[in-house]
């Protein structure tokens, strides 16, 4: 599974996008790697349950969510993840799957302050709030952490402040910006696959936009010049999301 991986993320890096989140079936087979590491492989390990699974509820998420919680409950053993650590991770990962299991361990005495610390700055709960709810009624002090966090909306009051001022460089583009031009219809077949659809963005050459690419793949060239002045890149265009059908690419 490694090897395999290992081989498709060269091959996308060579096209200068990521590689693809992992597959259901390669998150199974990563599960049972973390059970008995290859020496070696540890921190790679440990890197791709952490980061490259998606959030979420598809099946890949499934898979995780449900290791991490037989981990943190003791159900199943890693010798590179913690009972706390796999409650940790299963906070990072927005809703869904984690949701139950992060509840469930509201309860466990080890796990249970690192259990109410995610839950407090999780939103996407959903009628899962009831049974935090119900464990609070029934006096369990970590489950009033909770809510008190809820109320107090601590998700948004521990976020960094808005800074007072952000310095960006300008990514100009001339004329009319529509959906076509950001996400070609042409291109439909990469959608779901967003850094890989992402390429084709400005393929089409216009004034001051040389794609590097024409008629196939737009100016990275250029935005990555851009981006290497150390500032966050802004586009800015005459007029964008014209006709705009598909939202997500304005």
């Amino acid at each position: 599974m490694l090897d395999t991986y290992r081989q498709q993320a060269a091959e996308r890096a060579a096209m200068g996008i990521p590689a693809l989140p992992l597959s259901a079936q390669q998150t199974a087979d990563l599960v049972e790697l973390l059970k008995n590491p290859p020496k070696g492989e540890e921190d790679f390990l440990v890197e791709l349950i952490t980061h490259r699974v998606p959030a979420g509820v598809d099946q890949a998420a499934y898979v995780k969510a449900a290791f991490l919680a037989a981990v943190a409950k003791g159900e199943t053993q890693s010798p590179l993840i913690s009972r706390i650590r796999a409650t940790e991770l299963l906070g990072t990962m927005l809703g869904g799957y984690n949701i139950q299991p992060l509840i469930d361990l509201l309860d466990d005495t080890e796990c249970a302050p690192a259990a109410a610390k995610e839950l407090s700055h999780t939103l996407l709960m959903f009628d899962y709030r009831h049974g935090v709810k119900e464990k609070a009624d029934a006096g369990n002090s970590h489950a009033k952490q909770v809510l008190r966090a809820w109320a107090e909306a601590e998700w948004f009051t521990n976020r960094p402040k808005v800074p007072e001022k952000v310095t960006v460089t300008v990514f100009k583009v001339t004329g009319e910006t529509n959906t076509d031009d950001l996400s070609p219809a042409p291109d439909a077949w990469s959608r779901p696959d967003i850094p890989l659809h992402g390429l084709a963005m400005l393929k089409m050459a216009r004034p001051g936009i040389e794609p590097d690419e024409p008629g196939k793949i737009g100016p990275l060239k250029l935005i990555e010049s851009l981006k290497s002045k150390g500032h966050p890149v802004a586009y800015v265009g005459d007029v964008v999301g014209t006709g705009s059908s598909r939202k997500s690419a304005t």
